[in-house]
C-alpha cells in the first residue's frame, strides 16, 4: 500500500508547487543521466553492450621466445612426425588446431622477441597431438622426443621450466607426454581441457599456473562475412533443446539419449556418424545444432566439450552439463550472464521443464551477450581487441616472474647465478645455441645425461655408432679432467 495515501488528507506533506519541483528534479536528473551514460541499454546487458574486459591495453609488455624448429634436435619430429612428412596445414582442423594456430599467431605477435636474454616467457611449438593422430609418432617416441628437447633448452634449466610454455590441445591435456609430471610440471600449459580424473588419478591441469584456452571452432563459423550456417529466428526453431555428439558410453550422454527417446519432439537426440561413408558434413552438424534454443555440452571422455564453444556462433544457449569443467578468461567473463550450467545428476524431465520455463525475452538477452563476449573464442592476432590471443597473452603476462630459479641453479653476493659445479649461468658463454648436445654441454652430468638418453633409447641407422661412442668417451674424459669431478665418473 502506497504510504502516502493512507495519511490524513487534511494534513498534506507538501504543496502542489512542491510536487511540481519534485518532479522537474527527477527529469532533469534522469535526462542529464542519460545523456552521459555511454550506453542506454537496461542494466542487465550494459556491462557486454561493448566488450570491456579488464585488461588496460598499457599493459601489455611481455616478451616471448618462439624457439625456432632447427635451433632445438627432436623440435621438427614434434611438429612434424619422425619423417617430417605430416603438412602444417594438416594439422590446422579439428581439436589440435590449436598448437598450430597459437605458434603461427605468435610468430606474427609484437610481443615476440628474437632474443632469449631479454625473454619473459618461451614458446616450445609442437604438433604432437596431430603427429599421433596421422600416425607420424607413436606414445613412447613422443615421450622420449619431448625428453630430449627439454634437456637441450639452459633457459629452462635456469627456471626449472616456470617459464616455458606448451600447448596441449585435447581432452588428454599434458597425458600426451607420458612423463609430464618429471619434467613438465612446472611449466605453463595451454589446454582446453581443466578436469581428467575420470581417466587418470590426478589432473595434469593446475589452476595457479596453466591457463585454459578456448577450443578450435571451424573457421567456416568463425570469420567476418559469410559463415557456413546463420543462426535462425528463435520462432523457426524446430526444438527446445539438442544434443549432438557420440554415447562413448558416457552415463550423461546415455541419460540424455534416453531423455530424447521420452520427449522427441522437444529434444533433439539423433544418431550422428562421425566417420564412415554416412559421415555428418560439417555445414548439416550447424544446421542441426541450429535448430534449437538450448545446446546441451554434456561431459564426454573429459571434462570440455567443443560444443558449447560452437553454441555461441549458431547462437543457442550453451546448457553445460559436466560439473568439473574449467573455462577460458574466468576473471574476465561472467558466464552466469551467457550460458546456464546444470548439475550432472539431475539429467531428467526436470531440466526440459526448466529450460521450457524460460521466456523467449530472457533467451535472446543471453544469447545477446553471448554475441559480445563470442569474439574471446576465435583465434585472431593478439593485436585485436577482443581475441582468443589477447586473452591468452595477458593470461601469460600474469604469470610472468621477475626472477627464475629451480633446484639446481644458485646465487652469490654478487648476483651471479651458478649451477652446482659453480659455473656461472649468466655468464655470456653459457647461454648459447645448443645444436648437438654431445659436442656442447658444459656440464658432465648433463653430457652423460644426454649420452644415456642417445644411447639407450635411439637407435643409430648410420652404422657408425662404435666411432660416435668413442668421440663421446673422448669428450666425457676431457670434461671429467676439467671439472676435477671423479666421484662423478664412478658414479656413471
Amino acid at each position: 500500500m502506497n504510504k502516502w495515501r493512507a495519511m490524513p488528507h487534511h494534513q498534506p506533506l507538501c504543496t502542489r508547487t512542491h510536487q511540481i519541483g519534485a518532479l522537474i528534479l527527477v527529469a532533469t536528473t534522469f535526462f542529464f543521466t542519460r545523456l552521459l551514460s555511454p550506453c542506454t541499454l537496461s542494466a542487465s546487458v550494459v556491462h557486454v553492450s561493448q566488450p570491456q574486459f579488464r585488461w588496460p591495453e598499457s599493459q601489455l609488455s611481455l616478451k616471448i621466445y618462439v624457439y625456432e624448429p632447427h635451433e632445438i634436435h627432436g623440435l621438427k619430429e614434434l611438429m612434424h612426425g619422425r619423417d617430417g612428412k605430416i603438412p602444417e596445414q594438416a594439422c590446422l582442423k579439428g581439436q589440435w588446431g590449436t598448437q598450430v594456430k597459437i605458434h603461427k599467431l605468435l610468430l606474427q605477435s609484437k610481443q615476440r622477441t628474437l632474443r632469449k636474454d631479454e625473454a619473459d616467457l618461451f614458446f616450445v611449438p609442437s604438433y604432437v597431438k596431430c603427429a599421433r593422430m596421422m600416425g607420424g609418432l607413436n606414445d613412447k617416441e613422443i615421450n622420449h622426443t619431448y625428453v630430449k628437447v627439454i634437456s637441450q633448452m639452459p633457459y629452462f634449466r635456469l627456471s626449472g621450466g616456470r617459464n616455458h610454455i606448451f600447448v596441449f590441445p585435447s581432452g588428454a591435456g599434458a597425458h600426451l607426454f607420458k612423463s609430464w609430471a618429471t619434467y613438465i610440471n612446472r611449466s605453463i600449459i595451454l589446454t582446453p581441457e581443466g578436469d581428467r580424473t575420470d581417466k587418470r588419478d590426478t589432473t595434469a591441469f593446475n589452476t595457479w599456473k596453466d591457463i585454459i584456452i578456448p577450443g578450435n571452432i571451424d573457421d567456416g563459423m568463425t570469420k567476418t562475412g559469410t559463415t557456413v550456417v546463420h543462426p535462425l529466428p528463435l520462432s523457426k526453431r524446430k526444438y527446445l533443446a539438442n544434443y549432438l555428439g557420440r554415447a562413448q558410453g558416457k552415463s550423461g550422454r546415455l541419460k540424455l539419449i534416453e531423455l530424447a527417446k521420452q520427449f522427441p519432439e522437444k529434444l533433439e537426440c539423433p544418431d550422428l556418424k562421425f566417420s564412415g561413408p554416412d559421415k555428418l558434413g560439417r555445414k548439416e552438424y550447424f544446421e542441426h545444432l541450429r535448430n534449437s534454443k538450448f545446446c546441451l555440452a554434456p561431459r564426454g571422455e573429459s571434462s570440455w566439450t567443443l560444443r558449447f564453444y560452437e553454441s555461441f556462433f549458431v547462437e543457442c544457449v550453451p546448457v553445460i552439463i559436466s560439473d568439473q569443467i574449467e573455462l577460458p578468461f574466468q576473471n574476465v567473463i561472467d558466464y552466469s550472464q551467457i550460458s546456464i550450467k546444470w548439475p550432472s545428476n539431475r539429467i531428467g524431465p526436470e531440466l526440459l521443464q526448466y529450460l521450457e520455463s524460460i521466456p523467449d525475452e530472457e533467451i535472446e538477452k543471453i544469447i545477446a551477450r553471448g554475441r559480445q563476449v563470442r569474439c574471446m573464442w576465435v583465434y585472431a592476432s593478439d593485436s585485436e581487441s577482443c581475441s582468443a590471443m589477447r586473452g591468452i597473452m595477458w593470461e601469460l603476462q600474469r604469470k610472468v616472474r621477475q626472477f627464475h630459479h629451480s633446484a639446481e641453479t644458485f646465487w652469490l653476493h654478487n648476483g651471479s647465478i651458478v649451477n652446482r659445479n659453480m659455473i656461472d649461468e649468466t655468464s655470456e658463454g653459457f647461454f648459447v645455441d645448443i645444436e648437438d648436445p654431445m659436442e656442447e654441454s658444459n656440464s658432465l652430468d648433463q653430457l652423460v645425461e644426454v649420452i644415456l638418453l642417445d644411447l639407450i633409447e635411439e637407435p643409430n641407422h648410420d652404422g657408425r655408432s662404435g666411432e660416435r661412442i668413442v668421440a663421446l668417451s673422448r669428450k666425457t674424459h676431457s670434461v671429467a679432467c676439467q671439472n676435477e669431478a671423479p666421484s662423478t665418473l664412478r658414479r656413471v
